[in-house]
């Protein structure tokens, strides 16, 4: 298949972006390159015959409209987005831009070429979202794709409105896609703004770990090599018009995660003291979701699909590939809003 995905120089979109060129699969990259993306998450296959990059914003529709006539793509991965809720409490004008204007005109753009090539019944639009669209569990139940949305954050409202959007595009347009919604994903390229790629990068440096409120926030931890593969996998078998929760089946408290963490690395890389000494209990997120838990009971039973990698084992991994790569988020520490508390002003 050629495929064109969007977002492919971020964190999530270069794991599809790898994995589908090893696959054997074309791939044409699409990445604005704002301050998330590094071509180097996919300078590993950036030499591949069957790999191109656009640098291209999913808002620029004639930009879109020359990628798909040049490309002709099978199907669209559209993973291009804001995602950071901290970002989306101190500038929501971004998160609407890119998720909702964003997805729409991406929308239209496949809506035109996919009519252009005689609407053939092959095509996907493939739209990657998250679990934070349903809202916050309580200590027990899960997400299943008929859990009703309550987004809480702007950043989980402009991921709904994008949900709706693709599938209004369905029933009214035709267009055949097919959604999914995953849980917290973490592993190798992930930007150092985020929860595990903090820890581990406060810990080396000796600063504190800061952990919102108690610690108590519980998520479900997915993979990322795991979640490429999953995508991979819906794009292919995935029923049109239908939606697939992605989840780890690694549900654990922010506190008990940050403690597994300084436990791996005092084991790779010892100090005089435990890290866990340095795990610092800092004001909450404003409007902090408590808990999500997905139910993969339609993948699994439906395509086949189950993680491949347990919370410990990708944990270890994942603190593994930044003592390797230094280089490559030493390189990110002056981008904007990197080591900052960000999220505050509400």
């Amino acid at each position: 298949m050629k495929l064109l995905v969007t977002g492919g120089a971020g964190f999530i979109g270069s794991a599809v972006v790898r994995q589908a060129v090893g696959q054997g699969h074309q791939v044409v990259n699409l990445d604005a390159l704002t301050y998330a993306a590094c071509l180097d998450n996919v300078a590993s296959v950036s030499g591949e015959a069957g790999y191109s990059f656009v640098h291209a914003d999913i808002r620029d529709r004639s930009a879109l409209d020359r990628v798909f006539a040049q490309h002709r793509p099978d199907a669209v991965m559209h993973l291009a987005a804001e995602s950071h809720v901290d970002r989306s409490i101190d500038g929501p004008g971004a998160f609407i831009e890119t998720n909702v204007t964003g997805t729409y005109t991406l929308l239209e753009a496949a809506r035109t070429y996919w009519h252009a090539q005689g609407q053939p019944d092959g095509f996907r639009f493939h739209h990657i979202s998250t679990d934070e669209v349903f809202g916050s569990l309580g200590d027990t139940g899960m997400f299943t794709e008929d859990t009703p949305y309550d987004p809480r954050s702007p950043y989980s409202a402009s991921k709904a409105a994008s949900d709706h959007l693709v599938r209004a595009w369905h029933e009214t347009y035709g267009l055949p896609v097919v959604l999914s919604n995953c849980s917290n994903n973490y592993g190798p390229y992930h930007f150092p703004e985020k929860l595990i790629p903090v820890v581990i990068l406060n810990a080396l440096a000796g600063k504190p770990i800061p952990v919102y409120g108690k610690g108590e926030n519980v998520r479900d931890w997915l993979y990322v090599e795991d979640h490429a593969d999953a995508l991979l996998t819906v794009l292919q078998k995935g029923q049109t018009g239908r939606s697939y929760n992605i989840g780890g089946e690694n549900e654990a408290r922010n506190i008990d995660l940050v403690r597994m963490i300084c436990a791996i690395l005092d084991d790779k890389r010892p100090k005089d003291s435990p890290y866990a000494d340095q795990i610092t209990f800092v004001a909450d997120r404003p409007g902090h979701d408590l808990r999500y838990a997905i139910d993969p009971t339609r993948i699994s039973s439906e395509l086949g699909w189950r993680p491949s990698v347990t919370l410990q084992e990708g944990l270890e991994k994942t603190v593994q590939w930044y003592l390797d790569n230094e280089s490559w988020w030493r390189a990110l520490q002056n981008r904007q809003g990197v080591g900052e508390r960000l999220g505050v002003r509400a």
